[in-house]
This record gives C-alpha cells, structure tokens and sequence, in this order.
C-alpha cells in the first residue's frame, strides 16, 4: 500500500485502537488465564471502537481454511500464529505469551504484535523478550526514503547475531494496509541495500521473531501454529510503520 494523504490519518487512529487491545491483553496476562478469554476480550475491544477483527475468516496464502480467532496467541515454543479459541490452553506462571493482532479501521488495516511474560519471569525468557523488541527498533530506525527493505533486515539479523539468538528467517514481516498481507516481503535477514526500495506512503509491518535455540520452525496440524523445531521458546514484536518523506512514523504505538 501505498498510503495517500487522506489515508494517514484513518491509519494512524487504527493503529492507536490496535495498540491499546494489544495493551489491555497484555495486561490481562496471567498464571491461569485461558487463551480464549484474551481472545474474547480483544473482539470485544476492537468491537467496541467499531472496528473489525481482521484475522477472522482470513485465509492466508497455502492454507487450507479460514483463521478462526481474533488475535494469535503464541506460547513459550509457538513462534507466531497460535489459535486461542479451538483448544484453549491455560495460561502458566512464566510462560512467554506472543500476542499478534490486525484490524480494519475505516477499510485500512494495521498489524502489531508483542510478547508478555506470565507472572515472574526468568532471566533467560526476560533477555529474549529485550532482544527481540531491541531487535524490531533497530529494523524501524533503518526503515526511512531511499533506503532498502535489505537494510531493515541487516539491521534485525545484527542484533540476533550479536545476541546470539536463532533468527526466524522462514517467516517475515510484509506490506499492509488494503489486505493483511501485501508485497513487499520483509525478511529478518539480509543484506543491507538489496530489496525493494523504500518510498513515501509506503506502508509495512516489522516483525522480528527470535528463538533461544534453532531459528527452524515447524507448521503444527492446525494449519497455522508455526513452533520451533528444538522446541526452545520464541518471541515476536512487530509495528506498522509508514515511510514519510523525512524517515517514518510507528502507526501502531500509544
């Protein structure tokens, strides 16, 4: 997408509603909190500001049916693309809880993501989470005109290395706006000025994925969970952000 004067501000107050459900969620993670009831509670949510749940009913490329949640619930080895609804799991003291949303805001959508720790947390799953989210800023900071999709993704891919963190390379960030996922591809690896070219109004989702072992993942029977292959644990954090003609601007931030 390509986004018009017109449609930055529909953006920008989509992308505030998506940050505070993904806030409230957050929040509402606990030790014996079931994935359904956060899933319930971010319908209600996006609902209640009138906007629409964009995950439910959407059927992604290579699947086989429509996603049948509001929001992706990912625990501890689950990378991204959790279903909350269909076997809900409950929710345990520590576990690392990945929380990935999209909504339609007056026909334009934007996708966030972020991950929670349950309870109290130990310091390896703190230091994921910190790596991850330092990870995403570093792939924003290069996100500005005349750069390249290529120099977001050095920029994520030197902070895992540098972390020593497996780099989730199967899966990306992408384009958004009219439909949950457009061109152009947005790779957690790469070479820095390789790539489609940044220009402004364009719109994208950043979203860094990071495992404490294998950066391999594995598609479950249901058709979307993706988890690690070693079954370490996994984080995700993701922002909508638009290239303006001085650099960018994070949609879906408070």
């Amino acid at each position: 997408m390509i986004a018009t004067k017109k449609d930055i501000p529909i953006l920008r107050e989509g992308g505030r509603h998506l940050a505070e459900v993904l806030k409230a969620v957050g929040d509402a993670v606990r030790p014996g909190v079931s994935t359904d009831t956060l899933n319930t509670l971010a319908e209600k949510m996006i609902r209640d500001f009138g906007d629409i749940p964009s995950l439910i009913g959407y059927t992604p490329r290579g699947a086989t049916r429509p996603y049948p949640a509001t929001i992706c619930i990912s625990i501890n080895d689950e990378v991204v693309h959790g279903i909350p609804n269909e076997n809900p799991s409950i929710i345990k003291e520590g576990d690392v809880v990945g929380l990935d949303c999209v909504l339609t805001h007056k026909g334009l959508l934007v996708d966030s993501a972020l991950t929670v720790i349950a309870g109290k947390g130990d310091v390896g799953a703190e230091a994921l989470l910190e790596a991850t989210k330092e990870a995403l800023m570093a792939g924003i900071k290069m996100a500005k005109p005349g750069g390249y999709i290529g120099d977001i993704s050095a920029a994520i891919e030197a902070v895992g290395v540098m972390r020593g963190y497996g780099i989730v390379f199967e899966l990306g960030g992408h384009g958004v706006g009219n439909s949950v996922h457009e061109e152009p591809y947005v790779p957690n690896v790469g070479d820095a000025g390789t790539g489609a070219q940044l220009t402004p109004g364009l719109v994208i989702a950043i979203e860094p994925m990071f495992t404490e072992g294998t950066p391999r993942v594995k598609l479950l029977k249901d058709g979307y969970t993706f988890v690690t292959k070693d079954g370490s644990r996994a984080a995700h954090f993701e922002h909508t952000i638009l290239i303006t003609e001085n650099g960018h601007q994070i949609l879906t931030e408070l």
